[in-house]
């Protein structure tokens, strides 16, 4: 809706890479394939990523996705870890004058944005709603997450 295309959903699971096709995104691509890199620049006309968000704080998938910016391209952190982060080739990193950028949820006028988006029918919240559980459940919650139980993709708890 602001412009991005393609967009590029990246996933080593299968099921995560067809909702994020059913969600909208242009392409999807296992990270784990071995002409994953080829894959990027033949879904980005050769261009290479404008944006990266990695959203798992995994160091690998950092140094996947900031090995396939394009020029000026950035990485925006947006997975918590402790892991420290590294650019391998900081030689390529900063010829292309990449960037690497934190994120940390949001402000509070998105909320409204987001508001208004899915109150205009613009948006639908409501297919990236795995279940509703409970409060006294949130931890069990937080486990199902974690560990992938019932492929979820978002626990809303309730009182």
């Amino acid at each position: 809706m602001v412009g991005a295309a393609p967009i590029i959903a990246i996933d080593p699971l299968p099921s995560a890479r067809e909702r994020a096709l059913l969600f909208g995104a242009d392409a999807a691509l296992d990270p784990l394939a071995p002409g994953f890199a080829e894959a990027v620049r033949e879904a980005t006309a050769g261009r290479g990523l404008d944006v990266a968000f990695d959203f798992a704080g995994v160091g690998a998938a950092r140094a996947q996705a900031a090995s396939v910016l394009g020029p000026f391209g950035s990485l925006v952190l947006a997975g918590l870890t402790p892991e420290p982060v590294t650019i391998a080739d900081s030689i390529g990193f900063c010829f292309n004058v990449n960037q690497v950028r934190g994120h940390y949820g949001s402000e509070p006028e998105h909320v409204e944005q987001l508001v208004g988006l899915a109150s205009a029918g613009r948006i639908a919240l409501a297919p990236s709603i795995t279940a509703h559980v409970p409060l006294a459940e949130a931890a069990d919650a937080v486990a199902r997450l974690e560990k992938k139980v019932g492929d979820p993709i978002r626990l809303v708890l309730t009182p």
